[in-house]
C-alpha cells in the first residue's frame, strides 16, 4: 500500500476548528505551509512557519479576495501527477502541493438566516471547490481534507504509518465529491427555489440507525439542504436515546396533525395512526383527553403538543404511561427537569413553522419512484354541504371539523368518533369502512366513553348505505364525508331515516 509522507500544505479555511491541533502537528512534521486571508492571519498567531499565497504565487489578490488562489502556480502544484508530470512543473519553476487542507464558504448556513440575496451570492466559493476538486482527483498523489473532524484521523495515521494511505487518500477523496454536489445542489435549489421537481433537492446523511422497521434491516436518515426550521429530521432533542426508524416515523406523524389545530392540543400516535387526539383550554386538559381516547395503545406511544409542555403535563405523563417520544415547540425549564427523570424519554423540540419545500411522499416501487405534494388542502366551514333534511348543531359542525382534521392523518380505511372535541374512538387501516366502523364503536365502548350524539367522519365517500347504519346504531348524530358515491342519495336516505345530520366536504384524504 502506498503512503505519502507530504511536504507542502495548501491551508484555506472558513471553519477554523481544530486549527492549531492539525497546525503545531504540521510543524513538527515540518511541512512547509502556504495559507490565505483569515486563515493565514489565523495561523501566524500559531507560527511564523508560514507562507502567504500571494507571495508564493507573486501574484496579488483582486477583487476583495474574489481571486487569489485561481493561479497556475496552486493547481499545477496540486495536479502534477508525481510520475510524469515533474520536469514540467519544474521547468516552470514549480513545485507540488501533496497536502489540500480547505474548507468551503458556509453558503448552506449563510441562506439559512436572514440574509440579502447579494449576501448569499458573495458566500459561492470558487477557490475553494477548484482547489479541493483538484486535489480530490489526483488523490493517487495528493492529500485533500475538507472536514475538520477528519483531522485528529489524519494525524494519528500519519503518525503510526509515516504518511498518509492508498486507501485513505481515495476515501477523502470521494468526501470532497460528495461534498461539492451537496454544495452545487445547494446553490441550485436557492437559485430555482420555485422549481418543485425531485431533481432539484439534494441531501445529506445526517444520522445512521440503530435499524429500521424491523433488526434486520439497516437504515439511514437524511435530511434536505437548506432548512431553515427544526423539522423531526433536524429536531433539537433535548434528552434521550437515540431516536429509531420507527420512532421518527411515528413522530412525524403525530407533529403533521397536531399542527393542524389553533387552541392547546394533543395527539399521542401508535404506529403512524393517531389512537388519541384531544383540544381543550389547556396543555394538560388536551393531554388527559387524549390520554382517555385508548390507555392501552398510548402505552409506548409517540406525543405531541402543539404548545409548549409545562411541569403539570410533564409530571403527568411520567407518571401515568410509558412514553417513546415527546414533542413540542417548546418546553418550561421544570418540566424538562421533570422529564430527565426518566432518562431513555426523547424528548424533542420542533418548530411549529416548517420547511415545506420539498416534495410532500418519496415511495420507492419497484422500478422506480412516486412523488406526491403533500397533503395540504384544508376545508373551511363554507366550504361545507349539508345534505341531509337535519342541519347539524353549531357544536356538532365543530366536532365534525375537529374529526375532519383528525381523520386526514389516520390510514385509511380511516374512521374518526369524536365528542367534546376529544377523540373517543378511531378505526384505521382496514379494508372495509364498516369494520373500521365497527372498530371506533368498540374502542369507545372499551374506554366507557359515551358515542351517542357524537360526531363520525371518513376519510372517504361511504359506497353503501350501510356504514351510515352501523354509526347510526352506535349512536352517531353527525356525519362528515367527502361524499362523490354513485350511492350517495342512498347514504343520505339512511342519514335522514336515523336523523342524523350529515355534510359533504368535496375533498378525499386518503393515506394509504
Amino acid at each position: 500500500m502506498s503512503y505519502i509522507d507530504p511536504k507542502t500544505a495548501l491551508i484555506s479555511l472558513s471553519d477554523k476548528t481544530n486549527l492549531k491541533k492539525i497546525v503545531e502537528f504540521l510543524v513538527k512534521k515540518n511541512v512547509k505551509m502556504l495559507s490565505t486571508g483569515g486563515t493565514f492571519k489565523a495561523i501566524k498567531k500559531i507560527t511564523d512557519n508560514v507562507i502567504e499565497v500571494s507571495d508564493f504565487t507573486g501574484f496579488e489578490e483582486m477583487m476583495d479576495g474574489r481571486v487569489k488562489t485561481l493561479h497556475p502556480k496552486i493547481h499545477a502544484g496540486i495536479l502534477a501527477r508525481r510520475d510524469s508530470d515533474m520536469e514540467l512543473l519544474q521547468e516552470k519553476g514549480y513545485e507540488g502541493i501533496d497536502l489540500v487542507i480547505v474548507n468551503l464558504y458556509p453558503f448552506q448556513e449563510t441562506i439559512a438566516s436572514d440574509c440579502s440575496f447579494e449576501e448569499a451570492i458573495e458566500k459561492i466559493d470558487i477557490g475553494g471547490p477548484t482547489m479541493i476538486r483538484a486535489a480530490a482527483k489526483n488523490f493517487k498523489d495528493v492529500v485533500v481534507v475538507s472536514d475538520p473532524d477528519d483531522y485528529e484521523e489524519i494525524i494519528n495515521e500519519w503518525n503510526e504509518n509515516n504518511g498518509i494511505s492508498y486507501d485513505s487518500r481515495k476515501n477523502l477523496s470521494q468526501k470532497v465529491f460528495s461534498l461539492m454536489a451537496q454544495y452545487n445542489k445547494s446553490i441550485s435549489n436557492y437559485l430555482n427555489e420555485d422549481k418543485e421537481d425531485l431533481h432539484d433537492y439534494a441531501f445529506q446523511k445526517s444520522t445512521a440507525l440503530r435499524y429500521g422497521e424491523n433488526p434486520h434491516q439497516s437504515a439511514l436518515l437524511y435530511t434536505f439542504d437548506n432548512l431553515k426550521n427544526k423539522n423531526i429530521a433536524n429536531a433539537d432533542i433535548i434528552q434521550g436515546k437515540e431516536l429509531s426508524y420507527n420512532n421518527i416515523v411515528d413522530a412525524d406523524a403525530a407533529w403533521e396533525c397536531v399542527r393542524e389545530f389553533k387552541n392547546p392540543s394533543c395527539v399521542i400516535v401508535k404506529h403512524a395512526n393517531p389512537c388519541g387526539v384531544a383540544e381543550s383550554e389547556s396543555i394538560f386538559d388536551s393531554y388527559d383527553l387524549a390520554f382517555k381516547t385508548d390507555p392501552t395503545s398510548a402505552f409506548g406511544g409517540i406525543i405531541a403538543f402543539n404548545k409548549p409542555v409545562d411541569l403539570k403535563t410533564a409530571k403527568e405523563i411520567n407518571s401515568r404511561q410509558f412514553v417513546e417520544v415527546v414533542i413540542a415547540p417548546d418546553y418550561e425549564n421544570d418540566a424538562i427537569s421533570e422529564f430527565s427523570n426518566k432518562k431513555n424519554v426523547r424528548v424533542l423540540k420542533v418548530d411549529l413553522k416548517q420547511d415545506n419545500l420539498y416534495p410532500g411522499t418519496i415511495k420507492k416501487v419497484s422500478g422506480g419512484i412516486l412523488v406526491q405534494d403533500d397533503d395540504l388542502k384544508s376545508v373551511a366551514t363554507d366550504d361545507l354541504k349539508c345534505v341531509s333534511k337535519r342541519q347539524p348543531s353549531e357544536a356538532e359542525i365543530n366536532d365534525l371539523m375537529f374529526a375532519w382534521k383528525v381523520a386526514k392523518f389516520v390510514k385509511s380505511n380511516a374512521i374518526v368518533y369524536v365528542k367534546n372535541k376529544q377523540t373517543i374512538g378511531i378505526g384505521a387501516g382496514q379494508m372495509s369502512r364498516v369494520i373500521s366502523a365497527e372498530i371506533a364503536n368498540l374502542k369507545a365502548k372499551e374506554e366507557g366513553l359515551e358515542v351517542k350524539g357524537a360526531a363520525m367522519a371518513s376519510d372517504a365517500f361511504f359506497p353503501f348505505r350501510d356504514g351510515i347504519d352501523k354509526a347510526a346504531s352506535s349512536g352517531i348524530s353527525s356525519i362528515i364525508q367527502p361524499g362523490g358515491s354513485i350511492k350517495d342519495e342512498e347514504v343520505i336516505a339512511a342519514a335522514d331515516e336515523n336523523d342524523i345530520a350529515m355534510l359533504f366536504t368535496g375533498t378525499r384524504h386518503f393515506r394509504h
